[in-house]
């Protein structure tokens, strides 16, 4: 059998799998994957890109016309085919429930992009003619306040696992599966490092649902369900942890320059560091709270995702992997 121009049909194997086992993975680089919306208009601008960027990331229109753009065509033919799925089973059951919106995961690490990535997604889904209602939710807002994590000890581990309100954010994913036409989610600030008291963000009647975090592909550890097992569609930007490091030093570097200085932000006390004091803090953050999520929750995930999006040194997304049908 012979793959797409430019692609693997085997591929880098994934974690686990013996030497000599074909993977469940396509492998395309750039050129190729680009190819496949060669002739998709993109329904995109230089300032609405300049505008949904998140601080410090690259990326721009040719990587957007070459990457983002054949992945919101294949979500697009998942939701279409999604809806041919759904009209047959109203017909095979004789009954009448509307469908239930397609829900997409991001994941990935801090300072990977995933935040960009999911606000692409949301802007180029939503100019397809087929399903013009996106909506997009972080998983921050489920966080537990700042107050209940130092109760629970665990203000030094913010972004694992245990310090979210999982059962808050199932039930959120469920309602939204179960087809419930409003739903509400908490608001995170990034400024304050804390959730917002008595602000929601209200989803109503979607069709596709864009939920982008660093677990939202973790699986469940007591057979119980989980917020991945209402994922339709599960994306992983994926870079090398070297990379993200530094990455994550640089960003902290141009934040102490710009929001850290902003009276009300958590990390205000980092504003007045000198440079050297400042990458000192950032990479003693990174190693002591990021680098152990990424490698003992975050990562392991990667093969879990419909799609993996790799990156390379200058933030280039360089690689496609896509799961087989």
């Amino acid at each position: 059998m012979s793959g797409p121009v430019g692609a693997s049909v085997n591929g880098d194997r994934p974690t686990g799998l013996a030497k000599g086992h074909a993977s469940p993975f396509v492998d395309f680089d750039r050129a190729a994957w680009a190819q496949l919306a060669a002739s998709t208009r993109l329904p995109l601008t230089a300032d609405e890109l300049e505008q949904l960027r998140s601080f410090g990331d690259f990326v721009d229109l040719d990587e957007v016309r070459e990457v983002y753009l054949p992945l919101s065509r294949l979500l697009n033919l998942h939701v279409e085919e999604g809806g041919r799925l759904y009209r047959a089973y109203r017909r095979f059951l004789g009954g009448t429930t509307a469908r239930t919106p397609f829900v997409i995961g991001i994941a990935g690490s801090v300072s990977v992009g995933k935040s960009t990535t999911a606000r692409l997604l949301r802007l180029l889904l939503a100019r397809w003619p087929q399903h013009p209602r996106v909506e997009l939710v972080t998983t921050d807002g489920f966080l537990y306040p700042n107050a209940e994590l130092e109760r629970r000890g665990l203000m030094s581990r913010k972004g694992f696992p245990e310090s979210y309100d999982r059962r808050k954010l199932l039930r959120f994913v469920s309602e939204i599966k179960g087809g419930r036409p409003e739903v509400t989610a908490p608001v995170y600030s990034h400024l304050v490092y804390d959730i917002v008291p008595d602000e929601t963000t209200i989803v109503q009647s979607p069709d596709i649902v864009v939920i982008e975090g660093l677990n939202v592909l973790q699986p469940a550890t007591s057979g119980a369900l989980t917020v991945s097992d209402f994922i339709d569609f599960s994306v992983y930007v994926d870079a090398a942890t070297a990379d993200v490091r530094r990455w994550y030093v640089e960003r902290f570097l141009r934040l102490r320059q710009t929001a850290f200085r902003d009276p009300q932000s958590y990390f205000r006390r980092y504003a007045e560091l000198d440079h050297e004091a400042a990458v000192a803090r950032a990479q003693s953050i990174w190693d002591e709270i990021n680098a152990p999520n990424l490698t003992q929750n975050i990562l392991p995930t990667r093969s879990r995702a419909s799609l993996v999006l790799s990156k390379g040194p200058d933030h280039n997304i360089t690689r496609v992997r896509l799961r087989k049908l």
